[in-house]
Formats: C-alpha cells, sequence, structure tokens
C-alpha cells in the first residue's frame, strides 16, 4: 500500500502544474487574434478553434492478494497465493475542429508488478522466479459529431509480460437515435499474441539440453524456453442503450468472441489416474459468446440502482450467469457511498478433471480450476468525493474514488483488492 500513497502524492503535485498550465492556455486562447493599432481586429468568422489540449488525467492504482489452494501449475494443487499492484494513468487530450466536432485522443499506460508463489514450481524444486512484470501502452483516438452526437474511433493495444507479448486494435463506433434517448454502439476488436514455450522443469523437450545452474536435470523451466506460439482473438461488441423515462435507463450488450492459436499453458501440469504427468492440451479453437442486460434506477435525488446480468456460454462447454447489484447513496452533494454485490456460478468445461482424474487416453486434458464448476460471491463498497473545490482543496484534482472487495470461491479460494482512483481537470 505504500506505494500506493507515494503515486497519490506525486500526482497530487502533477494536478497543480497541469491546473496552471490549463490556466495558461485558457489565457492565451481568450487572447484577440491579432490587433490593428492596439486595438482587436473583430473575428467575423465565429469560428476560434483550439488545439489539442489536457482535458482530464486519470489515474488509478490498486492492490490484490489472493490465497487457494489449487494451483494449475502443479496440476490442480498447491498454492494459489498471489500479490499484484497495478497502477495505470490515461491522458484524455481535447479540441473541436472546424465543424465544431469533438476530437479525442487517449492515451494510457499501465504498469503491473505481481507475485505468484506457483510460479516457482514450474521447477519441480520451486527455483523459478515466483515474480514478474506487465507493461500495457494504449491510444484511441476518436471524433464526436456536433450534430448528431454520433462517434467513430480507432484504438491500439501492447502487452508485454514474461511468458507473452501481445498487439492489439479496435475499431468502434456509435449512432444516437433522432430523439438522443437511444444509442446504438459497436466494437470491433483484434489481438495478435505470441505466448513464451515454458515447460515444467521435468517435462521438457528431449531433444534440447541447456545447462544453468538451478539443478533439475539442467533446466529452471521459467527462463529456459522452446520458442513462442501464435494465438489470435477477435472480438466484436454490441449495445443499445435506452432512456425510458427520467428514472429509467436499460441496455442490451452482446459479444461475439472467436480465439485460435495455442490457448493451452505448456507450464500448466496434468496428474492422471495412472499415476503420469503431462503439460495441459487444450483445442486450438474456442468461441465465446456473453450476452447482458443493464438498467439503472433513480430512486429518488439521493440513490441510484446499479443493475446487471450476463449470460455466457462457450464451445468448451462452459456456461455462466452472473448477478450484480450496486446502490450509490448520494450522502450529500460531493460526497457518495456505493456497496455493491455480485453472484457468479459456472459449470465445469467438457475438460477439466482434478489432481489425478484425467485418463492418460483422453484427446484434451486440464486441471485449471479456471475451468472448474464453481460459484462465487464478490462484494464490497465504494466511496467517491467530488468537492467543487477540489480534493484537498486542490483545483486541479476534482474526483477522488476509493473501492474495496472481498472476493469468496467455493474452491476456497479468497482474494482481497484495494483500489484508488483520481481524476484531474
Amino acid at each position: 500500500m505504500k506505494k500506493i500513497y507515494i503515486s497519490i502524492l506525486g500526482f497530487s503535485f502533477l494536478c497543480r502544474i497541469n491546473a496552471y498550465s490549463q490556466a495558461k492556455q485558457d489565457s492565451v486562447a481568450n487572447k484577440p487574434a491579432y490587433t490593428i493599432n492596439g486595438t482587436p481586429k473583430a473575428d467575423s468568422s465565429h469560428y476560434n478553434p483550439r488545439k489539442f489540449h489536457i482535458d482530464e488525467i486519470d489515474f488509478v492504482s490498486s492492490y490484490y492478494s489472493q490465497n487457494g489452494n489449487h494451483s494449475a501449475v502443479t496440476g490442480g494443487i498447491g498454492t494459489e497465493k498471489v500479490t499484484d499492484l497495478a497502477t495505470g494513468l490515461t491522458l484524455n487530450f481535447v479540441k473541436t475542429d472546424r465543424n465544431l466536432n469533438k476530437n479525442t485522443l487517449q492515451v494510457g499506460l499501465g504498469f503491473d508488478y505481481h507475485t505468484a508463489a506457483s510460479q516457482a514450481f514450474v521447477s519441480k524444486t520451486g527455483a523459478s522466479s515466483p515474480s514478474g512484470t506487465r507493461i500495457y501502452p494504449s491510444i484511441d483516438y476518436t471524433i464526436e459529431s456536433a450534430k448528431t452526437g454520433n462517434t467513430f474511433g480507432v484504438g491500439a493495444y501492447y502487452s508485454n509480460e514474461y511468458n507473452y507479448k501481445s498487439l492489439g486494435a479496435d475499431l468502434h463506433f456509435s449512432v444516437k437515435t433522432d430523439n438522443k434517448n437511444g444509442e446504438f454502439s459497436a466494437k470491433l476488436q483484434g489481438y495478435f499474441d505470441n505466448v513464451t514455450l515454458i515447460y515444467p522443469s521435468e517435462l521438457m523437450p528431449a531433444t534440447t539440453v541447456i545447462t544453468n545452474n538451478y539443478g533439475d536435470n539442467g533446466h529452471d523451466g521459467h527462463r529456459d524456453n522452446f520458442g513462442t506460439s501464435p494465438r489470435k482473438t477477435y472480438n466484436a461488441s454490441f449495445a443499445y442503450s435506452q432512456i425510458i423515462n427520467s428514472r429509467l435507463q436499460i441496455a442490451f450488450l452482446a459479444d461475439v468472441v472467436g480465439q485460435n492459436g495455442l490457448l493451452s499453458l505448456p507450464f500448466h501440469r496434468v496428474y492422471f489416474n495412472d499415476g503420469t504427468e503431462a503439460i495441459e492440451k487444450l483445442p486450438s479453437s474456442r468461441f465465446k459468446l456473453p450476452l447482458g442486460f443493464r438498467a439503472n434506477y433513480f430512486l429518488g435525488d439521493n440513490i441510484i440502482l446499479r443493475s446487471y446480468y450476463r449470460y455466457y456460454a462457450d464451445s468448451w462447454g462452459v456456461r455462466s450467469s452472473t448477478a450484480n447489484l450496486e446502490v450509490a447513496y448520494k450522502v450529500s452533494p460531493f460526497f457518495s457511498i456505493s456497496p455493491f454485490y455480485r453472484y457468479y456460478t459456472q459449470t465445469a468445461a467438457r475438460y477439466f478433471s482434478p489432481y489425478e482424474e484425467a485418463s492418460p487416453t483422453q484427446q484434451y486434458f486440464t486441471s485449471n480450476y479456471e475451468y472448474a464448476q464453481f460459484h462465487s460471491q464478490f462484494f464490497g463498497v465504494g466511496f467517491r468525493i467530488a468537492p467543487p473545490t477540489g480534493v484537498f482543496g486542490i483545483q486541479g484534482l476534482h474526483e477522488l474514488e476509493v473501492r474495496y472487495g472481498h472476493y469468496a470461491q467455493n474452491t476456497d479460494l479468497v482474494s482481497n483488492v484495494v483500489s484508488v482512483s483520481l481524476g484531474f481537470k
């Protein structure tokens, strides 16, 4: 948590700089374009375009802690202890073009540092590195029509972690109804990954011998790998939202997802019912279909009920349902509290087997409890403050939100997460 507080102090200083910079831009923008004998010349075009300027800065930092006893690295048994510190920064640049359309350039950068106890046991002796980092920049450009409110945009992503690299791109748009009470939106995405082939130390391909200081026949099972394998993901997301009346808003959501390539991980072990073992093996393609419904209801002036339901099905036999309810209560015009609760249940994938229950004659097999039958609960509370004079009296810091959540799964997996979100104008 110490790192989170240090980040907050640093960005409090940043927001003061941003506020000063914005004030200077506004001052320059309001000056006349040029003068004649010291007298401002009138602008007959009534057009005063502005260059890109920082409209908002969003900063999020979170700490996640997890414990469990069904690690996929050790075949469905063993520690699942994980800690993760994630930090993300998003800069939103805005300008108005000649047609008075709003142009938004969003630049993001995320960084995660995690430790996973099970990673150490990629090596049979537990000698592999239990920690790793991930960095993921992104960029998005969106144009919003001044006449219709319709939008069109493109985005790109990159992610780099110790065992994979990913490139992504998207195309997104939205169209409003004539009365502006309804909106249809769509987003088409593609992700192109390269997965590093890291094997358990005792199951490395026999064709290659590598010498190091980690034992286990000269292999550490983490630093030594055997090239990469591609994986592609295509996703089409659709949504239609509608304002029913002054109190009720609803939305229908649907995704169509297709994956192909290496969808299993070679450092996930499977122990068979005859005492032998192998690496996880899953089909090279997968189709997913999530369908959702969202409804927000304004219960008086101080309470908003946010509800959500999602049904999910895929070609591996997993079926799941998610129900979520959040109650946002405005204690004052500038402070709100939001308790939330989520219930989730899923069936097992047809390829899942617990420790030492899979048969070596099966075509596909995994002991990763991500594909097991289970149900879970996630609940917590959020606090948000947005005073007109700025959070902590800092003019540029217009919003602060803190959220805590506790997750519990009937497989004995438990986790806790705390996040801090700052918004700068």
